[in-house]
């Protein structure tokens, strides 16, 4: 086995641990996780739990008990959100059980960890509840998230989290051993890789579906937030969680499984924020010239150097700015789409004139951006 370190961990766990039967939660093969738990902390080291389960709760409970509900098979969004509301305390009661410290609920939305001011908010509240010595427990915010605001699997929402708490380590527990060859499921002759030094389209090749029926994410999901972490600088694991031996092994700082190493140092939180949690809403088009002076001389974006303007977005959101069908930079335009229009490839002093008012002589400023 590889070895590791680490001092903040996030520690993903899905629906097929929880709840391994669909339809309620169960210690079953959480025991094991949560005296790894209690051990990091009594060493010194900080958890962060990402736990899916509340829809499987909550799809058991209002199809059993004293009023019965049928529950479909395939339950519409709002059927869903209701076993979310339903399920989410029987949940976090379920993992309370394991500790005798406080557990805390975090919910989140994808718009949450867009918003700057509300990522902001979710990283100091973090940091505080883990200075009160209680565990944050994080889940997505299913009572309320429509497709567009979701994140749509805890994989994303565990890199996430580690990227908003600035962990170094993101640990998911899967049920299975880690990332294979192939499918071992169906090839008894798949291997383990016991390391992987950088994702690339073979990596993502290996990914295979979904796992189980009651989670969303399968291997695919998980390389994505291992590319995220990785990328900015947080180790990440894929281990199974089924497995007792497999938390004796993270105890004694060794990899039951595959190790995903990180290849820089963190950067700023700023950064990271803009380059992994923002939806872009459009794209600014720029020559060549503009092209330079992004990369070689950490320019901001002036109109002057647009060329062209694709989609409808507001001042304020992020856009994705292109030379030649190449990603170059992802940043906040200072302008919304339109007026963009109206001033692309005009110098500074002609802004004022053409829409009869200036805010800025810049349409995205280099403290707003980051190089792709």
């Amino acid at each position: 086995m590889n070895s590791f370190s680490w001092q903040r961990a996030v520690v993903k766990v899905g629906s097929a641990l929880i709840a391994p039967e669909g339809n309620e939660c169960s210690g079953r093969y959480l025991l094991a996780l949560a005296r790894f738990i209690t051990a990091s902390r009594e060493q010194g080291k900080e958890v962060i739990l990402v736990s899916s389960g509340s829809v499987a709760a909550g799809r058991g409970k209002v199809s059993s008990g004293q009023y019965k509900v049928k529950v479909r098979q395939n339950p519409s969004i709002a059927e869903k959100q209701a076993m979310a509301a339903i399920g989410q305390n029987i949940m976090m009661a379920n993992w309370q059980r394991f500790f005798d410290f406080p557990c805390a609920q975090v919910l989140l939305t994808a718009d949450d960890l867009r918003d700057r001011t509300r990522y902001v908010n979710i990283k100091n509240t973090l940091r505080e509840i883990i200075n009160h010595h209680a565990l944050p427990i994080v889940n997505e915010n299913d009572t309320v998230a429509v497709n567009e605001l979701k994140v749509g699997d805890n994989d994303n929402l565990g890199a996430y989290t580690a990227l908003v708490a600035q962990a170094d380590t993101l640990i998911i527990c899967s049920d299975i051993d880690g990332l294979y060859t192939s499918d071992p499921r169906k090839n008894k002759d798949a291997t383990l890789i016991p390391v992987v030094e950088s994702i690339d389209s073979t990596i993502y090749g290996l990914a295979g579906g979904a796992g189980t029926s009651v989670g969303t994410g399968g291997m695919r999901t998980k390389i994505e937030a291992a590319d995220k972490c990785i990328n900015s600088g947080i180790q990440t694991l894929i281990v199974n969680g089924r497995h007792g031996e497999t938390f004796d092994a993270l105890l004694a700082g060794k990899v039951p499984g595959t190790l995903f190493k990180a290849m820089r140092t963190p950067s700023n939180a700023r950064r990271l924020w803009l380059t992994h949690t923002l939806k872009t809403a459009g794209r600014i088009i720029i020559d060549k010239g503009a092209k330079v002076a992004l990369i070689e001389q950490g320019a901001s974006l002036l109109p002057s150097g647009i060329a062209g303007i694709e989609g409808n977005f507001a001042q304020g959101e992020a856009v994705e700015i292109v030379c030649e069908n190449q990603a170059v930079a992802k940043g906040l335009s200072l302008y919304n789409a339109k007026d963009l229009i109206l001033i692309k490839g005009k110098k500074s002093k002609d802004i004022a004139s053409v829409l009869g008012y200036e805010t800025t002589n810049v349409a995205v400023h280099r403290d707003d951006m980051v190089l792709l």
